[in-house]
């Protein structure tokens, strides 16, 4: 039962990570380390389930916020695509880095594709970058309740 603990507690802090790291999918490692938690019979079921719910959603979410924040910045398809292009190249800088690789991706995927000028594909990056912003925030947040209630259901 302890192994399932200790498994659970790394795989929240994982989950924690991997919602600001790219490449990490934040939520559904916090789901996985509940599961462990319910297998050490420390949760119920429905708790379980409740949360499944909660990570696909976020998840879905992960994908969609960005995409729609850039469009009502006035922004294509090429400026979201940049923008996660941008955030994959900066994650090897460092925060900073993901950041303004986010904001000079989604700025270069509109000046490139479109030909709408400067200003535009400034509002693009933009939108890109505070829809990438918006979904960071709600993955940390989702995640970092989930690990809250792994701790609580684990320790109390």
């Amino acid at each position: 039962m302890t192994i399932w603990i200790v498994l659970a507690v790394i795989l929240a802090v994982l989950g924690i990570v991997g919602s600001v790291v790219p490449g990490l999918p934040g939520p559904p490692l916090g789901w996985v380390g509940l599961l462990f938690v319910f297998i050490a019979g420390k949760v119920g079921g429905n708790v379980l389930l409740i949360w499944l719910a909660v990570t696909v959603a976020v998840t879905a979410l992960d994908y969609i916020i960005p995409a729609q924040v850039t469009r009502l910045a006035g922004g294509h398809k090429a400026a979201s695509t940049g923008a996660l292009i941008g955030l994959f190249a900066g994650m090897f800088l460092t925060p900073v880095g993901m950041v303004m690789g986010t904001l000079l991706g989604a700025f270069l995927g509109e000046l490139l594709v479109t030909d709408k000028g400067l200003w535009s594909a400034f509002k693009a990056g933009a939108g890109a970058f505070v829809g990438v912003l918006l979904s960071t925030v709600l993955k940390l947040a989702v995640t970092g309740v989930m690990a809250w209630s792994i701790v609580k259901y684990s320790f109390f």
